[in-house]
């Protein structure tokens, strides 16, 4: 009988990107449009992952899954990854989730847990031009980055609330919000 393998733990922060309406635009303007935007989309993403570190780990037709071994690389990755597009004019919105913590890394390339799960419904939670993180994550976000408390949230599959920030990026330095309730709210 084959021994069990050895489980890995290691700490991983994580976040999924998606393009909010792509199936419609799709639909609408055709096969040629959408590859275009498709190409546009991952083009900058990989110069900006590229630029801070961090990896793309899995492509998901319109949309990708990063993982980091910091935070705050892959929060600002994110951030500039909308902004970049907003400059360029991309004709559709983005919506992203991410979250860290301890993961099974399997095989040597695979990740099982919560934080991947978590970024996954983070990501679908979030509406078009979101980016909802955890409040940790939120901690590491850049000074430039605006924030806004969402709450305690039930996220699907996960059994306690999950305590949630909004983040954008912003074209001017701003002074941030607070990522934390008072003490009377928590």
């Amino acid at each position: 009988m084959p021994l069990p393998p050895t489980i890995t733990r290691v700490e991983r922060t994580f976040g999924f990107l998606d393009i909010s309406r792509f199936t419609a635009y799709t639909d609408q303007r055709g096969d040629a449009m959408a590859v275009g935007a498709l190409a546009d989309f991952r083009m900058v993403v990989r110069d900006v992952c590229s630029r801070c570190g961090v990896r793309v780990d899995k492509w998901l037709g319109d949309g990708a899954r990063f993982v980091c071994v910091e935070t705050a690389p892959l929060v600002q990755a994110v951030l500039g990854i909308e902004q970049r597009l907003s400059e360029i004019g991309f004709p559709l919105p983005l919506r992203a989730g991410i979250a860290s913590g301890l993961v099974i890394l399997f095989d040597g390339d695979d990740y099982i847990g919560m934080p991947v799960n978590l970024a996954s419904r983070l990501c679908a939670e979030a509406s078009p031009g979101e980016v909802l993180v955890t409040d940790v994550v939120a901690q590491s976000a850049p000074e430039w980055a605006r924030s806004r408390w969402m709450g305690d949230l039930d996220v699907r599959g996960v059994a306690a609330p999950v305590a949630v920030v909004a983040l954008s990026s912003v074209s001017e330095p701003v002074k941030p919000d607070p990522v934390t309730p008072p003490a009377a709210v928590r």
